[in-house]
């Protein structure tokens, strides 16, 4: 058992709700299909994702879009530090920051 089935076992001795699980939203796109997405900050590095849903105030989706994430195109996470990350997307390299990852679903 790994590190975080403990910490769920431990947690459950101590309320009947688990203390800690990954962040996955299940979402259905409109054929309805059941979509498993999770932040960019947690995606594997070097693997190519499709970007679901790109989040927060209309002027953050729109500085997200103008650097090229958007709903549909494909971002691959080439470093991560701290859960900043260094991305691929359209042809170019773009650092963004942890707050920013976990704002693109993937």
């Amino acid at each position: 058992m790994g590190w975080l089935g403990r910490l769920n076992r431990s947690a459950a001795a101590l309320s009947s709700k688990p203390f800690f699980s990954e962040q996955r939203l299940a979402v259905t796109n409109r054929d309805s299909e059941v979509l498993d997405m999770l932040p960019l900050t947690l995606a594997n590095i070097g693997e190519e994702q499709m970007i679901h849903k790109v989040g927060g105030s209309p002027e953050v989706k729109k500085h997200l879009e103008d650097m090229g994430f958007v709903a549909g195109g494909l971002v691959t996470v080439v470093s991560s530090l701290n859960g900043n990350v260094i991305v691929k997307v359209k042809e170019a390299r773009v650092a963004i920051s942890e707050e920013m990852a976990r704002k693109i679903m993937v």
